[in-house]
């Protein structure tokens, strides 16, 4: 085996090794994470509920998904500050399609997606090939999409979705029966089992460090510890949500799409180098473009998941914390603002973290400015471990 421990008993020592030079990896977020639910719970005994644990599972999904989204773009070191506007105005398109026009649902989603898809490509190419910076380029959208949006609901200012239709469906539906939870947390399992062994068996073939089959059996364990409590205590309350179930598609197809394929080694690629990749053969514009495009297109579908929250569209879609807690939450997940680290499991950790303050400070009547000043602080925490771990990388040789 090539540079990696052998047996399971050496895990904690490869653990330690990783810590001490500065792979911190989700290990800060998580443990973050549980401090939060513990000091909450301690406060107010309803926050780990199921009745709130469920809500808080539906109430990431929006902004959520519009981060997942938006780590692409941070993986090659830009940031994209028009998603807010973006999803505003995707959402506010469905609905005047749907509900003014007459559109059927189905046809006027895919019709808001491909405008995402097409804003995100105007933007990415006037920042990869024109050269302007991307944030003067998503700035100007912000504003630029944002009055489109207004411009499209036009003098009514709301439109309001069918609430049995399939857009306010995404949010209100429940599996209630407990088998589906169940099933769904051991199919995760194993598929993250068969992964992580498929990847370790290539990984080997080819003569790169590898986990051996303990600590892949290790991981699996506290896979399926969280992914079978979670399914219990959803079935405490109404069973799984529909919308946290497509966001987990969601978030593991495009950490597919990252981790597993060309085009995802290209993105990190880029992030790691821009020059380098280009000396390698990656069409650098191309990757530029393409993951603006991504982020524009998920922050239409976080947008409609947003408007199915609140079954309709308005003036203030898309407005408000939106970009912030989007940003955050890929920022405190664990992403990079430097580029070339980070997955799609960054959002739904950093969605966790921040709504998870959002919650417990509801529950315990405190005012918003609070939850404002320690959100901040939260995000501030981890950029500042993001560059403690860069720096203590770089000493290692490891960056």
């Amino acid at each position: 085996m090539s540079g990696r421990r052998a047996g399971l008993k050496d895990y904690a020592e490869t653990f330690r090794d990783r810590m001490g030079g500065g792979e911190f990896g989700s290990v800060p977020v998580v443990l973050g994470l549980v401090m939060i639910w513990v000091i909450f719970q301690s406060l107010n005994s309803n926050f780990l509920s199921p009745r709130n644990l469920s809500n808080l599972s539906v109430d990431i999904v929006g902004t959520g998904l519009i981060a997942a989204g938006i780590v692409f773009v941070l993986l090659v070191g830009e940031i994209d500050l028009s998603v807010g506007s973006v999803s505003g105005f995707g959402a506010a398109l469905f609905a005047v399609l749907n509900v003014q026009n007459g559109m059927a649902e189905w046809l006027a989603v895919i019709v808001a997606v491909l405008c995402g898809a097409a804003i995100g490509l105007v933007q990415g190419f006037f920042f990869a090939k024109v050269g302007v910076p991307a944030f003067v380029v998503t700035l100007a959208g912000l504003l630029g999409w944002n009055g489109l949006m207004l411009y499209v609901l036009g003098t009514s200012g709301t439109v309001n979705l069918d609430d049995e239709g399939l857009v306010a469906t995404l949010t209100s539906h429940y599996f209630s029966d407990i088998a589906v939870a169940y099933g769904v947390a051991a199919l995760g399992t194993a598929a993250f089992f068969l992964a992580s062994y498929q990847d370790g068996r290539h990984r080997k073939a080819t003569g790169l460090p590898y986990r051996p089959l303990g600590e892949i059996g290790l991981r699996t364990g506290v896979v399926a510890v969280i992914a079978f409590a979670a399914a219990h205590v959803l079935n405490q309350f109404r069973g799984l949500p529909l919308a946290l179930l497509i966001f987990l598609v969601f978030v593991a197809g495009l950490d597919f799409v990252l981790r597993r394929t060309p085009y995802g080694r290209r993105v990190y690629a880029v992030g790691g180098g821009a020059e380098a990749a280009r000396r390698a053969g990656v069409n650098v514009v191309r990757v530029r473009v393409s993951v603006f495009m991504v982020s524009a297109s998920m922050a239409v579908v976080g947008g409609l998941f947003l408007a199915s929250r609140i079954t309709s569209a308005s003036q203030t879609s898309g407005t408000g914390l939106l970009l912030l807690n989007a940003i955050a939450a890929a920022v405190i997940g664990g992403t990079s603002l430097f580029g070339g680290h980070g997955r799609t499991w960054s959002a739904l950790l950093g969605m966790l973290v921040i709504q998870s303050i959002a919650s417990g400070m509801a529950l315990l009547g405190i005012q918003a400015a609070v939850q404002f000043m320690i959100t901040g602080g939260v995000l501030l925490a981890a950029v500042v471990i993001d560059s403690l771990s860069r720096r203590t990388q770089e000493a290692h040789g490891r960056a």
